[in-house]
Formats: structure tokens, C-alpha cells, sequence
């Protein structure tokens, strides 16, 4: 480990070219300079996430499951590009030297690169906040990468996983410190707590599943801000493509909303509702496919690792403004303009 007196201290340099100078453990050693090569035929995806203690995760938070989340985020933006995660870089603030917080950030964060082959490139440490920023490089396969802005009129809009279980646990948590929308902690039986908080703190990326989409998925998106906010994205990138006297409207069926036992458990089924729609940190897929490609998106989901649950559907209104709109069991229940409501963390 370089200085942490100083942020952005380079330490020892050097290039690596295309592996970690043979180090089984990428992080037992601080090297900021990396050099590696795309495979002819392939395009890269890049992405590049923060994650701010108090902000993103509780102040509590474990560091493995910090080191597992750094990572998954990432890994979720990926997924949703449809690419094979390959190296990632990372600049990391601490409080202070804590050799013991350090391991056990590390077990978190390489377990989850090992099982997605993410070799951890460059890295570097300063004091501070504790905050980490994460730029995470993929493959795809050239024309292949899904996007935001392809979805259209008459594609079916599908979830992959369940929705809602972070946020209940997120919510269950500032409850029980006093500065929650819950007055008191939920008796949540312990089973469904477990679930949960597993949810939050270890967030599985459908990277496998993200991969498969290719060439099935019109549009597609992680949701990390809660899926009114995040499929509004798909909505705004992809209205442009639409006539310009019709607004593009994705209509969602809140009876169809995958979710999980804990969140069935829950008495108010509106605020399961709610939750599955607005709470953030699922980090689950949400993409689009034309009813002609449905039989293949079945096959594909054969080898998927979580259910796939289509949800609704894109039209096209003339006049109306794009956004989301919500169907109850019986009638048109809800709408929601693109400014909708979305998770925002812990503010």
C-alpha cells in the first residue's frame, strides 16, 4: 500500500499487461497503471460507479459486503449492456489504516471478481470519507450491445428476479434507528429478514443473464433507482424513435410486479406495491423484446439463474406525453410522468 496521507498518490507504478504481475490477490498490492488490448470483432463497454458510505450503503455496512457491492454495481451495469465483464480499475478512500477492515474489504470484492473472471487492473488508496469509485471494462460482441434507446411500440417489458426486497430491508433498518417512514422495526420473521438484508448488502448481477439477452432485448437497463425511475430511462432514450405526434407510454400491470415471499408477507400489499416499484438497490434487468422473439427469450430463460416476468408493454399514444403508466386489475390506475419518483439512496 502506497501513502494514504495524500489521495491520489501514485505509489509504485508499473504496466500490467493484461494480468496483475501474477498476484493471486489483485489488492494485496497498489499499482494505478494498467495496458491491455480489445480481441478483434468486439467493442468495449465501460462503465464507472461511486459508492459513498452514508450515501449508498449504511454507516454500519461490513466491509466485505462494501468490497462485494463496489463490484456488483458495476457488474449490473454491464449486465445490462449485455457484456463480459473483463478488468476493472478502482480509486479507494479509508478513514485511516485498518489493516483488518482492508482484508476483509478485499475477501468481499475478489470472491465476486472471481466469479465473473474481473481481473482488478490498477487500483489506488487515499484517506478520507470512506467512498470507492469503481470503472469496470467489458466485452461485446460489435452491433451486439443492448441499449436504451431501441425500444418500441408493441415490445412486451419484462423483470428479471424479484423487486422490492432491498428497500423493505432498507426501510426495516432506518426504522430501527429512528429515521424511517416505519415508526417501529417490522417483526419480520427471520428467514425473510435474512433474504432481505442479503439483498441489500450482496446484490446478485445478472451478468449471465444480460449476456443471453443479446440480440432478444430491444432495450434494456438495471434497476438500481427503483423501476419507475429506471425504466423511465428506456422510455426517454427511446421516444425519439417514435412519430412525433405520439408520445411513447410503457404500461405497466402492478398485479404482474414479481414479488418476493418477504414482500408478500408484508400486510400492505400497497406498500409492497410501492416498494417493488419505487425503492432502489434490486440491480435486477429490465428490458424489452417483440412478441416475435418471445419463444427465443423462453428458451434463453431456461438457463437463467432467477424467474423472468413480463410486467407490461410499450405504446404509442398520439399527443400524450412519454412516461410510465401503471394498470391496476381492472382499469388504468395511475400515471406517472419521466420526472417520476425514484429511489435516492439515503438523503
Amino acid at each position: 500500500m502506497n501513502n494514504p496521507s495524500r489521495k491520489g498518490n501514485s505509489g509504485n507504478q508499473g504496466k500490467m499487461q493484461g494480468q496483475t504481475n501474477g498476484a493471486s490477490d489483485p489488492l494485496a498490492s497498489n499499482d494505478p497503471l494498467a495496458v491491455t488490448s480489445l480481441p478483434p470483432g468486439m467493442e468495449l463497454a465501460v462503465t464507472v460507479d461511486t459508492l459513498v458510505c452514508g450515501v449508498h450503503f449504511p454507516t454500519d455496512t461490513l466491509p466485505a459486503d462494501i468490497g462485494h457491492k463496489a463490484l456488483a454495481v458495476n457488474l449490473s451495469d454491464l449486465a445490462a449492456m449485455g457484456a463480459a465483464p473483463d478488468w476493472a480499475v478502482m480509486s479507494l478512500t479509508i478513514p485511516r489504516r485498518d489493516e483488518r477492515w482492508m482484508s476483509a474489504f478485499r475477501k468481499g470484492f475478489n470472491k465476486l471478481a472471481e466469479q465473473h473472471g474481473v481481473r482488478l487492473m490498477a487500483w489506488d488508496v487515499g484517506i478520507g470519507p470512506l467512498s470507492m469509485t469503481i470503472q469496470i471494462h467489458g466485452q461485446v460482441p460489435r452491433g451486439l450491445a443492448l441499449r436504451r434507446d431501441c425500444a418500441r411500440p408493441g415490445d412486451l417489458i419484462f423483470v428479471t428476479g424479484t423487486l422490492g426486497d432491498a428497500g423493505l430491508a432498507l426501510k426495516n433498518i432506518l426504522a430501527v434507528s429512528g429515521t424511517g417512514q416505519f415508526r417501529q422495526a417490522l417483526d419480520i420473521p427471520s428467514e425473510y429478514r435474512a433474504f432481505i438484508e442479503t439483498r441489500l448488502a450482496r446484490p446478485t448481477p445478472r451478468v449471465a443473464e444480460g449476456i443471453a439477452l443479446r440480440g432478444i432485448a430491444t432495450a434494456a437497463i438495471d434497476i438500481s433507482d427503483g423501476l419507475i425511475a429506471d425504466l423511465s430511462h428506456i422510455v426517454e432514450a427511446s421516444h425519439a424513435r417514435v412519430a412525433d405526434s405520439a408520445g411513447l407510454i410503457a404500461m405497466i400491470d402492478v398485479q404482474k410486479l414479481p414479488l418476493s415471499p418477504a414482500l408478500q408477507w408484508l400486510s400492505d400489499t400497497q406498500e409492497a406495491s410501492r416498494l417493488a416499484l419505487s425503492s432502489g438497490d434490486d440491480y435486477e434487468l429490465c428490458f424489452t423484446v417483440p412478441p416475435d422473439r418471445y419463444r427465443r427469450l423462453q428458451q434463453a430463460a431456461e438457463g437463467f439463474s432467477c424467474p423472468v416476468t413480463c410486467i407490461g408493454h410499450m405504446e404509442a399514444r398520439p399527443g400524450a406525453r412519454p412516461g410510465v403508466r401503471f394498470l391496476g386489475s381492472e382499469s388504468e390506475s395511475h400515471k406517472m410522468p419521466l420526472s417520476g419518483q425514484g429511489y435516492r439512496h439515503f438523503e
